[in-house]
């Protein structure tokens, strides 16, 4: 059987259409354990209560399974359970009436709701206590996971029937840097845990029609300066930025300011590994092209070449890179991965002020010179994108040509600083610009970046952007990086896992 095509990345509105493209995507990820850390009010949760409903009414033997659904209160699982009735009933599956059952829940007793479908499978909504979970086999669905009071303990519960297949969803928004729901995002982002995170922000939402399917619910005329307006009435209306930020932009509170410490950085820190530095006046730029070579031939002879001869033949190199073409400083840095998967740096060379032909040819005679070259990847932005171009052209797969994007930020800083920390990335030059570049990182709404600020340099001649860490950020992220694959992608997005969606308007109550 063809395995189906991923679904892309942006689904426009179409009014037609009852899911909006991230609860799609949310659906056709089929991973054993997944989190959505998301805005307030995105429907996400009715979106999953569709999948439940289309696992329920299936059979043991195409996949069915019992769901099981754990909200923060009575009126949650309520609200669930209702949805699911909907959907069944959409879906025209067989499934009986709402039920109550009283569950014992420490010494009282708990109302909840059930629902029955044909298949012989059950969706229940249970209280927080582990204890409900005992003996229990099916789909666990954690809803505002970060508010649960005993959260690692139904977590631990539900992991437990991940033995025999079971799944795991984890909804929230968030509660806090310190509460598990983000220890959890952060330690799959570093991949020291295995969860499939999905972000939705109110913008990503809206993007892909949330405020145009309220407009259509509530018989509105969707224009874009109205959502904008609406946008902002939901932003001004909390009581602080980081209020806001954490309800509608999945910032947890509390998550400002320096990202990397000194110690942590000087920990892996070495003396012995160089940096190479080359700025040109500007009258470097008005020579002929032939001679500019040249002169940019000895200087990698003389000053290149010495370093590389002595890199291990037997090991693979990587290579990172932030340009600029004036102002702030192009840096290229070099690592070397080993039998034990710990990533050292081995050279960093920083180029200021350096015509495009001749960062060309810098960069083309270190990775040919490099042994084992498995993987640069160079930054696209601007002027950047001719040069990360240029080398895609001549060697092909092996080249990464990144957009620095928040969405890439989010993604990659997590496993950077979990390789500092843990000490599989190593040997980072001990120079003061290199420690002040990454000690420059910030978390900027969330999400760890270099700011639009510039500091002057340790010898105060200049100024610098981060510009060495994000080249080592660059160097290790191709590092734990296949070369791309050429996929098709689908351009319309197909049912999910082949069943027919009903496309009417008439089914979002519950929204």
């Amino acid at each position: 059987m063809t395995a189906p095509k991923p679904l892309p990345d942006f689904i426009p509105f179409d009014p037609d259409e009852v899911l909006l493209g991230y609860q799609k995507r949310w659906i056709a990820d089929d991973s054993p354990l997944k989190i959505a850390e998301k805005s307030r009010r995105t429907g996400l949760t009715w979106a999953e209560a569709a999948d439940d409903a289309l696992i329920a009414s299936k059979r043991k033997a195409e996949g069915g399974s019992d769901v099981f659904y754990i909200g923060s209160n009575k009126e949650m699982a309520r609200e669930f359970i209702d949805a699911v009735a909907m959907w069944a009933t959409m879906f025209n599956y067989a499934a009986g009436e709402i039920q109550e059952e009283i569950i014992k829940d420490a010494d009282k007793d708990i109302l909840t709701y059930v629902i029955y479908f044909a298949s012989g499978f059950k969706i229940k909504a249970l209280s927080s206590n582990p204890k409900n979970l005992r003996g229990m086999q099916g789909v666990v669905v954690i809803d505002e996971a970060a508010f649960h009071e005993y959260l690692a303990e139904v977590l631990k519960a539900a992991l437990a029937l991940t033995m025999w297949g079971a799944k795991v969803r984890l909804i929230s928004t968030h509660n806090g840097v310190d509460n598990l729901f983000n220890e959890l995002i952060t330690d799959s982002r570093a991949g020291k845990k295995r969860y499939a995170i999905h972000t939705i922000t109110l913008d990503d939402a809206c993007k892909e029609g949330l405020y145009q399917r309220i407009c259509q619910v509530t018989k509105q005329t969707w224009s874009q300066e109205k959502e904008w307006a609406w946008k902002d009435n939901l932003i001004n209306d909390t009581a602080s930025e980081e209020d806001a930020l954490e309800e509608y932009y999945c910032v947890p509170k509390n998550g400002g300011g320096r990202w990397l410490t000194r110690a942590l950085i000087e920990q892996r820190m070495s003396a012995d590994t160089p940096i190479v530095r080359l700025v040109m006046p500007n009258e470097f730029g008005l020579k002929p092209e032939n001679t500019r070579r040249a002169e940019i031939n000895d200087w990698c002879e003389d000053n290149l070449k010495p370093v590389i001869t002595k890199l291990d033949s037997q090991l693979r190199h990587y290579l990172g890179e932030d340009f600029a073409r004036s102002g702030d400083l192009s840096v290229l840095a070099i690592g070397a991965e080993s039998q034990q998967l710990e990533l050292s740096v081995r050279l960093i060379v920083e180029l200021g002020n350096i015509p495009f032909k001749q960062q060309e040819q810098i960069v083309e005679y270190l990775i040919d010179s490099l042994p084992r070259f498995s993987g640069g990847a160079f930054d696209a932005r601007g002027n950047g994108q001719y040069l990360a171009e240029t080398m895609t052209d001549k060697y092909g797969a092996l080249i990464d040509s990144v957009m620095l994007s928040e969405k890439w930020y989010r993604e990659n800083t997590a496993p950077f600083k979990a390789a500092l920390e843990d000490g599989t990335l190593i040997d980072i030059p001990k120079d003061a610009d290199v420690l002040s570049d990454l000690r420059s990182f910030e978390v900027i709404k969330g999400v760890p970046r270099i700011p639009d600020k510039r500091v002057l340099s340790s010898d105060g001649q200049s100024k610098r952007h981060g510009d060495s860490a994000i080249a080592l950020l660059l160097m290790h992220y191709i590092s734990r990086t296949d070369p791309p694959i050429t996929a098709e992608v689908a351009t319309d997005a197909p049912p999910m896992r082949d069943y027919d969606i009903p496309s009417t308007t008439d089914i979002f109550r519950g929204y």
